[in-house]
């Protein structure tokens, strides 16, 4: 497989990291541009966009965005009340200013969970940008779900249960064999799972230089508060109504009701998402769990392929 290079993009006021395969192929093709989920990092697509492109006649120009807060982007430390972000508009926003900076256009966006939701924000926020979007269960509630962000709770948030978890491991092997027989990582494609592993942590060095091991690039609070914001973003039905490009709306099976306190497996995504889209198109895969990415790489590669 071609080996990605790590690439920085300056957007929204942030550097944000990215990784860019076969960049010999820009303007010769629509290029594509994955974002992953809240918690992942780029390198969580290697192995769809290794099947994807095992399966083109020749290879796409691919960018992988790592969101703010994970991989190798920065965290904004100057807004308000010390929060990483003030709704998920901003992550729209860095998606969309990114694919600016980058000089996509008409680029087919591939997002799962909050990746997908962010671009679907971002498309409406740059048209040109984009010319088609595949959306893996993009974390998208009924109209009526939505807050204001001034509503929002940050203290409650930081009680989360992202919050509290693992987070020093002693080398990305380590973290790979806990996560080994883990739900939900326990269900991971093999590979997939070790890229994972590999670079969702960074190493941790001392007031003296040494090495102390390693602790997650995306902070288990900023994870935390991520997931506590999901209801705050009251214009993301203003953008999906805004846009006039094809949107695949991919939706996992839904939520066991006997799972509690809830099922993290299945959809968060509204049944009727698709239909608020002027060329909305769902597949609903009542087989597949919300990390299908990463349990079934080569079949979300068939979806991206379908959609080119």
């Amino acid at each position: 497989m071609n080996t990605p290079q790590l690439i920085h993009v300056d957007a929204n006021g942030l550097r944000l990291a990215a990784w860019e395969w076969f960049a010999e192929q820009r303007g010769k093709a629509p290029p594509l541009l994955f974002v992953h989920a809240t918690g992942f990092h780029g390198r969580v697509w290697d192995q769809v966009i290794h099947h994807l492109t095992a399966s083109l006649p020749q290879p796409r120009h691919i960018v992988a965005l790592e969101l703010r807060g994970h991989g190798r982007s920065a965290l904004p430390t100057h807004l308000p009340g010390g929060l990483p972000f003030m709704g998920w508009s901003d992550f729209g926003r860095d998606v969309a200013l990114a694919a600016r900076a980058l000089g996509l256009e008409r680029a087919v966006g591939i997002g799962h969970s909050m990746g997908a939701h962010s671009l679907i924000q971002a498309a409406a926020f740059e048209p040109s940008r984009f010319g088609a979007l595949v959306t893996i269960d993009p974390v998208l509630f009924e109209p009526e779900a939505y807050h204001r962000m001034d509503a929002f709770d940050a203290v409650a948030a930081a009680k989360h249960p992202a919050a509290s978890r693992k987070n020093h491991f002693t080398s990305p092997q380590a973290m790979a064999e806990r996560f080994a027989d883990r739900v939900p990582y326990a269900r991971f494609d093999r590979q997939a799972l070790r890229d994972y592993c590999e670079h969702a942590l960074k190493p941790v060095i001392d007031a003296q230089g040494h090495h102390q091991g390693y602790e997650l690039c995306c902070a288990p609070l900023t994870e935390a508060m991520i997931y506590s914001s999901a209801h705050f973003n009251a214009s993301i039905y203003a953008s999906i109504r805004a846009l006039h490009i094809p949107v695949r709306v991919v939706r996992v099976r839904d939520r066991d009701p006997s799972v509690l306190p809830f099922d993290p497996l299945g959809s968060p995504t509204w049944a009727g998402l698709a239909a608020e889209f002027r060329h909305g198109h769902e597949v609903h895969l009542a087989d597949c769990n919300h990390l299908m990415p990463m349990e079934e790489p080569a079949r979300v590669a068939g979806l991206v392929r379908e959609m080119l």
